[in-house]
């Protein structure tokens, strides 16, 4: 609660009164130019979530399920690409999806056939994507690993004996119980992809505008500084709820355990 009142005592008696130069509104954000970065941070960071789900939770149960003296080894698998510099991923990221016959991916399927002609991935939002997901997966999968590995697999015997299918026990028993892992998981992952800025910058370029290349737009380029400082408070008070939502699951888990 504290950094909730926080945010918006600094909200409304500091930003406040650059952002509202009469009582009636926020003129300066009725521009698309402020307004979109915000929808595409927003937009980028839900499907994100989305996609680390489905692709996480898969990853997650099996690795739950494998042998326990394989489970270190397949979780380190997981571990091991976070060891290296955000920066230095992201260019290799840039090498992969290379436009033109630069780009190893275009290499590897005109090698094999699939295409004729180099496709263009680099400076997309399907280069965006595959770097989000590829960065947060991590976050996604290692909490939900948590939260897999101390299920009670005899419930899942027990439904079984009872006539019920494995895909339907999976559903009604194993999802359920591992509510809380799905959920920190997603707020891990879409927290800190609502102001993500190197990936786009580097994969999307200039075509795909975030609020996170706002905002470095604003302090560097243009030198507005009290404006890069608005957009960068208003950022938080929008995940204020997130984060809010995610420390009262957390606080509920404490509880329960």
């Amino acid at each position: 609660m504290g950094l909730i009142i926080g945010a918006l005592l600094v909200f409304i008696c500091v930003i406040g009164k650059y952002l509202i130069p009469n009582p009636l509104g926020f003129e300066q954000f009725e521009s698309s130019s402020y307004l979109t970065p915000y929808l595409n941070s927003v937009e980028l960071a839900f499907f994100s979530t989305l996609f680390c789900l489905l692709i996480g939770y898969p990853m997650a149960y099996a690795i739950a399920r494998a042998p326990k003296s394989t489970q270190a080894v397949l979780i380190l698998l997981i571990i091991m690409p976070t060891w290296t510099a955000l920066l230095i991923r992201v260019y290799a990221w840039m090498t992969i999806l290379g436009n033109g016959n630069n780009g190893l991916l275009n290499q590897l399927l005109m090698g094999l056939g699939i295409i004729n002609s180099p496709i263009e991935i680099l400076n997309t939002y399907i280069a965006v994507y595959i770097g989000v997901v590829y960065a947060y997966l991590p976050f996604m999968v290692l909490p939900l690993y948590a939260n897999l590995v101390k299920h009670d697999h005899s419930l899942l015997e027990a439904a079984a004996d009872l006539g019920t299918r494995s895909l339907a026990a999976f559903w009604k028993i194993t999802v359920p119980l591992s509510k809380n892992g799905i959920i920190a998981g997603c707020m891990l992952v879409f927290i800190p992809v609502i102001g993500e800025f190197v990936i786009p910058e580097l994969l999307g370029g200039s075509e795909y505008q975030l609020i996170g290349q706002t905002i470095y737009r604003e302090y560097f380029s243009n030198n507005d500084w009290p404006k890069a400082a608005a957009l960068a408070v208003i950022m938080l008070v929008l995940l204020i709820i997130p984060i809010h939502l995610f420390n009262r699951n957390q606080s509920k888990q404490l509880e329960a355990n």
